[in-house]
């Protein structure tokens, strides 16, 4: 049985409410996750104890943002429709990853999941082959670089990539022109204090790798073909990082039914229970068997 046979298999308002967002479920979850970097960020700026270690879980939890951007791309995290495009918006702005052309990008990579060649992930360099590609990959530094280089061609060129509609080119580009204004004012700002470099900015640099591994378990050492049971991986994991991943280590499910929301997944996995043909027992198992295979 592959996803599609497994969608049909099920009832169809069993279906309806596995799709169904819920504002309160998603504000206190969202209201958890603001709330953690508040406090790290006021544990730094206060210089309390351990505050030197306090700036990578900082920017662990501020990258992680990256998983409810992602999620906010498919409507799902709210019910309501302009909380879910103004949360996203804020989260990729947090972590130079722009919104509006994500959502484009991220959609075509549903599309065409993992099919070489077509999946703009795999176009873009995500998934490392050697050593070399690895270190770079987790280092962060092809990440930074390359949302740098994306920024300013979504002002020049917001067609590029072939995945952004023309309806929404002055809508990718109009947000990469606020982004940039809003780099510049934040970048004038450490000239007189500090304290943006020393609880976003370095943060962030040192949370990225984090992020990169998690990423790299979706879909790293799956099969190239359609079918989501096999080209995604689920990934077993502790309560702390479901939470911060907004329930995203539920990746085949995701894959399968992306109208499902974050909060949702743990019922969808539950019903997929014996389907599943990529999965790992921990996110160190994934790495220590991907860093085993590379070149």
């Amino acid at each position: 049985m592959d996803h599609r046979a497994f969608i049909k298999s099920l009832p169809r308002d069993l279906l309806r409410e596995l799709k169904t967002s819920d504002n309160r479920i998603g504000l206190l979850h969202l209201s958890g996750h603001v709330g953690l970097i508040l406090f790290l960020a006021t544990w730094i700026a206060k210089g309390w104890p351990l505050w030197w270690a306090a700036i990578a879980a900082q920017g662990i939890v501020i990258c992680f943002l990256f998983t409810l951007e992602h999620e906010a791309t498919h409507k799902t995290p709210f019910a309501t429709s302009e909380l879910n495009e103004w949360v996203g918006r804020f989260a990729g702005l947090l972590i130079f990853l722009p919104f509006e052309w994500f959502r484009h990008f991220h959609l075509a990579h549903h599309k065409f999941t993992n099919i070489p060649g077509k999946d703009p992930e795999l176009l873009s360099g995500a998934k490392p082959e050697t050593r070399l590609q690895y270190a770079k990959y987790v280092s962060g530094l092809t990440y930074w670089t390359g949302m740098a280089g994306q920024i300013f061609s979504n002002v020049i060129s917001p067609l590029s990539g072939g995945y952004v509609p023309k309806s929404k080119a002055r809508h990718v580009r109009l947000e990469a022109c606020l982004m940039l204004i809003f780099y510049v004012i934040a970048s004038l700002s450490l000239f007189f204090s500090p304290f943006l470099f020393w609880v976003w900015l370095l943060p962030i640099l040192l949370g990225q790798p984090f992020l990169r591994l998690y990423l790299l378990a979706e879909h790293g050492r799956c099969a190239f073909v359609a079918n989501m049971f096999e080209n995604t991986r689920t990934t077993y994991t502790n309560r702390f990082v479901r939470f911060l991943a907004w329930n995203m280590p539920y990746h085949v499910e995701h894959h399968s039914i992306p109208q499902v929301p974050f909060h949702k997944l743990p019922e969808l996995h539950d019903l997929m229970q014996g389907k599943h043909k990529a999965v790992s027992n921990s996110y160190s198992e994934f790495t220590a068997e991907f860093v085993s295979d590379l070149r």
